[in-house]
């Protein structure tokens, strides 16, 4: 039994969950950036990577030294800067702590933002009102070094890290140096609006430069999960069409052993026992290999998917097809060599499909062109080689997706074959696959 002391503390976190305001998650959320961006790991080892080498710039430049020269400008240009900053404070001051303290110190930060970014700002930002006491009050808060290291480091760190990140060193900034304009300075020097309206700007165009560069990424991540996905759909699809197609075939086959099954003792005056019973177990086992066949193949088909009427086509067919071509305006030719005979359907199937599917490529991306279509019945197998001319004329090719191709292959590698499909050196385009055919046995043929 739970006590009443047990119970306050769950109530007292209940109460306080419930009874905060938006503005109170708003100022935590807030908060807990801060600490992220500002304060966590501040001093981290992070050494600015040099460009890449197939920039869209870099990779333009002539000659290999100039290049690898180039990855590392970035870093060139932040040491320039900071040799900038100490001329700026030797030219107030030509030695002792105060350069030491005014050119040093800023030119130190420039140079931590190549390796600790976030800590070269908190290095600057703390050594500001020190640079700026050992100057002259008429620069007050930030000297000539100070002004131009604080909006090095501003705009390196902003780069390096997130919008958000470049806010809040902006508002730590603005809070610096209105506190030294109200309260140190009384009215001495220009004041900190210089330093805030040009950081402001510049940190605003490199918030823009962010912002752009991560939605670039991000496009260019989606497109590729877009491409990926598609091609995972579209060999999916294929596979279903394949699956689709064995499930006709096969379905048939076994339909008609389990029929021929039932009918062959009414072939026979006055069968044996042993015999009925052996053409019952055959019946029994195809009309169970059928059922278990369709329970797992026909949920690959849509629920509005017909099967065909008509018989799945083989290579007898291929004339038809080549008169279908050459009525949409490709000039077709066929070749069959070595001696035709009959092969399992699902070979003859899937060879329709692979020359269907090139000549429907030839059509697209092609047109106007010629089409060469050799069959060779050899053993061991079946050859293919589909191979079309350049396109001639003044019809445009149609765009694909390179769909075609994928089924092809997956139809080849289905029947442990092997296929090839890469341009000719005339301009044209080459298909050939090699599908295995084991030999019949000669009892069989017999």
């Amino acid at each position: 039994m739970l006590t009443t002391g047990a119970l306050a503390p769950a109530y007292l976190h209940y109460v306080t969950q419930k009874t905060r305001s938006p503005e109170y998650d708003l100022a935590q959320g807030a908060l807990s950036g801060l600490r992220q961006d500002l304060f966590h790991e501040a001093f981290a080892y992070r050494p600015l990577a040099p460009l890449s080498a197939e920039g869209p710039l870099i990779r333009r430049l002539p000659g290999e030294r100039i290049r690898s020269g180039a990855v590392w400008l970035p870093h060139a240009v932040v040491l320039f800067l900071a040799l900038c900053t100490l001329l700026l404070a030797y030219a107030d001051d030509e030695g002792g702590l105060a350069f030491l303290i005014g050119g040093f110190v800023p030119a130190a930060a420039v140079v931590m933002t190549l390796v600790r970014p976030v800590g070269a700002w908190w290095v600057s930002i703390v050594s500001t009102p020190f640079v700026a006491v050992l100057g002259s009050w008429n620069d007050w808060p930030w000297a000539p070094a100070g002004f131009l290291s604080h909006l090095t480091v501003l705009v390196v760190v902003a780069l390096r890290t997130r919008p958000r990140t470049a806010g809040w060193m902006w508002l730590i900034t603005a809070a610096y140096g209105m506190f030294a304009d109200t309260v140190i300075s009384r009215g001495y020097g220009p004041g900190a609006a210089p330093m805030l309206f040009t950081s402001a700007i510049l940190l605003l165009m490199v918030s823009m430069i962010l912002v752009r560069r991560e939605a670039k990424e991000e496009v260019a991540a989606q497109q590729t999960v877009t491409a990926t996905e598609r091609d995972r759909r579209t060999l999916l699809e294929e596979r279903t069409t394949i699956a689709r197609e064995l499930h006709d075939v096969v379905a048939h086959h076994m339909s008609v052993v389990a029929i021929q099954a039932e009918a062959a003792p009414y072939r026979v005056e006055n069968p044996p026992e042993e015999l009925e019973k052996a053409f019952a177990t055959i019946r029994e086992n195809a009309v169970a290999a059928l059922t278990e066949l369709r329970r797992i193949l026909g949920v690959v088909r849509a629920e509005d998917y017909q099967a065909p009427d008509a018989p799945q086509p083989v290579l007898a067919d291929l004339d038809n097809l080549l008169s279908n071509v050459r009525e949409a305006g490709l000039e077709t030719e066929k070749t069959v060599t070595g001696a035709v005979r009959e092969l399992p359907q699902g070979v003859e199937l899937s060879a329709y499909r692979i020359i269907q599917e090139a000549l429907s490529n030839a059509l697209r991306h092609a047109p106007g062109s010629t089409a060469k279509i050799e069959v060779s019945y050899v053993l061991g197998g079946l050859g293919l080689r589909i191979v079309n001319t350049p396109p001639r004329g003044l019809v445009k090719p149609s765009p694909g997706a390179g769909h075609g191709i994928t089924g092809m292959r997956e139809r080849v590698t289905m029947l442990n074959g092997e296929m090839t499909a890469a341009p000719t050196g005339e301009g044209g385009y080459e298909v050939t696959a090699f599908i295995p055919v084991a030999a019949i046995p000669a009892e069989e043929t017999s």
